[in-house]
């Protein structure tokens, strides 16, 4: 029987599909729920799908933002609960002007947080689930049979090693 013990920390990275010309407000917000920013990527033209254009009026922008410090894992669904709050607060005419998808970062995955239940996904608390996005395996992260389009992409996956390894620096920093 294997010995019960406490999670390692990981990395909290959000992934914000806007239409906003400002995101400042966003960051704004999302620092003081979540800490200090570490990391905000580019944005880029989400152009994988176009699921979210009538909702948001516009083709939105993806960008990534990556947290200073580690969390506990367990905290995901309380973190996806609050990040849809924000979602409601920003949107207009009952229509959402930002998407933000909290997930978490290890050495081994990414994990995401979604109010979607799938055949694949883990219920953790609250209506909401995890789902294992993507794998680290043979030094790259690897996309599973449903991973979105958008992180299968390759400049997504240079990205992800990228957060990999600001992880890997604050990790050694705690030990």
């Amino acid at each position: 029987m294997g010995s019960i013990k406490e999670f390692s920390k990981v990395s909290l990275v959000i992934g914000v599909l806007s239409t906003l010309w400002d995101e400042e407000p966003i960051i704004a917000l999302l620092e003081e729920k979540f800490g200090k920013i570490s990391q905000i990527s580019d944005k880029y033209e989400f152009s994988f799908t176009d699921y979210y254009d009538e909702e948001m009026g516009k083709r939105p922008d993806r960008w990534f933002i990556v947290f200073q410090n580690l969390i506990d894992p367990q905290t995901l669904a309380e973190i996806k609960i609050q990040t849809n709050k924000i979602e409601d607060d920003f949107a207009q005419d009952g229509k959402r002007r930002i998407n933000l998808d909290p997930g978490i970062l290890s050495l081994d995955n990414f994990i995401l947080a979604t109010t979607k239940d799938r055949s694949h996904r883990i219920p953790l608390r609250n209506g909401i689930y995890g789902e294992v996005t993507l794998i680290y395996k043979d030094k790259k992260f690897n996309a599973l049979d449903w991973t979105y389009a958008d992180y299968r992409s390759e400049k997504f996956e240079e990205l992800f090693k990228t957060y990999r390894e600001d992880f890997k620096k604050k990790l050694r920093a705690l030990n």
